[in-house]
């Protein structure tokens, strides 16, 4: 029996390599040509099943599907040919137009640990992690040879660059995130310069710290600073205390002055004012000026002292004012101090 008579599907050599789920057009296409070459033979059918394999070989090569994470790159004869969105599309076939596909959406991402030294001269450690994307697939695949290299590089001369422009206690400091920036836009700057298809989507840095060697140092300088930083804060909170009050009292002492000058101004005004009246009195009458005057002054010293009135015909009798105690007392201690500078040799 021929091995391509019916009866027995054992027999047929393709049954036992045809895969399972495979595409049942073509397989039924090859049966039909397989039927024809077992009956007729000869160079005919051969070339019946090159030209049926060729042309199955050209409808499958002459279409692409870009996926919509991607972008897909046509090089027609090795040479670029223009980039294909996501979508289905038709090219020619291979090898005459070959796609590469690039995802140009996937985030991805390199760490890297570096050491350097700072615009002061100290030595920091840095934990560095770039993400990036795909901005330009045809560059991508053809602008540079070691993507992976060049960024890698391009990141480190980056963060050197920032970090070896700023002093230990900025990196160290808040203010860090500002350096991240520098650093991202940096990177950015010389990857453009490169033509190399990335987008930088972040940086950052972990692990920003002093090598081990001479971390027991810097911890006493960290520490000396909080203490500078405390005693400033509470020298500060003293002045906002103190200051306020010695401006109160300022403020009072020189309206006190400014009342007390008004004050002996206006008084001076006046008795300069009550002078020039008596003055003008004076010259109209001075006899009579002169005895008011005399009268007004014998009226203020006898108004504190008190009188006593003599019935006895004439005697004369001065009356003195009793002397204070504070004043009998100063005025013993002096005579007695006079009379020890006499007693010395």
């Amino acid at each position: 029996m021929a091995w391509n008579e019916p009866g027995s599907g054992q027999r047929d050599p393709w049954s036992s390599k045809r895969p399972s789920g495979g595409n049942h057009g073509i397989d039924d296409v090859l049966k039909r040509l397989r039927a024809r070459l077992g009956r007729h033979g000869g160079p005919g059918g051969i070339v019946t099943i090159v030209l049926a394999l060729l042309l199955a070989w050209l409808l499958l090569s002459s279409y692409t599907v870009i996926d919509a994470r991607q972008a897909g790159v046509v090089l027609r004869f090795g040479q670029y040919a223009r980039t294909l969105p996501p979508g289905f599309h038709f090219k020619l076939p291979q090898p005459i137009e070959t796609v590469t596909k690039v995802e140009t959406t996937r985030v991805r991402s390199l760490s890297d640990s570096v050491r350097m030294l700072t615009r002061d001269e100290n030595i920091i450690s840095i934990d560095f992690t770039v993400q990036y994307q795909v901005s330009d697939a045809r560059a991508y695949l053809f602008a540079v040879d070691d993507v992976e290299g060049t960024i890698a590089a391009a990141a480190e001369a980056a963060v050197r660059s920032v970090i070896g422009h700023s002093d230990m206690d900025l990196i160290l400091s808040g203010e860090g995130a500002a350096l991240v920036d520098e650093a991202g836009r940096t990177l950015q700057k010389t990857l453009d310069a490169y033509h190399c298809g990335l987008q930088v989507t972040a940086v950052s840095f972990q692990n920003v710290a002093p090598p081990a060697e001479v971390k027991d140092a810097f911890d006493d300088v960290n520490k000396a600073r909080e203490d500078k930083q405390s005693i400033e804060n509470g020298a500060l909170a003293y002045a906002n205390k103190v200051v306020p009050v010695a401006r109160g009292d300022a403020a009072r002492i020189a309206a006190e002055a400014a009342g007390y000058k008004a004050e002996r101004i206006a008084r001076a005004q006046g008795d300069a004012e009550r002078f020039s009246l008596l003055l003008k009195e004076y010259k109209a009458a001075p006899e009579v000026t002169r005895k008011r005057l005399w009268l007004e002054t014998m009226e203020q010293v006898m108004a504190g002292n008190r009188k006593v009135i003599d019935g006895s015909g004439g005697r004369t009798i001065i009356n003195l004012p009793p002397v204070p105690a504070a004043a009998t007392t100063a005025a013993a201690a002096t005579s007695d101090a006079d009379a020890d500078k006499e007693n010395q040799p």
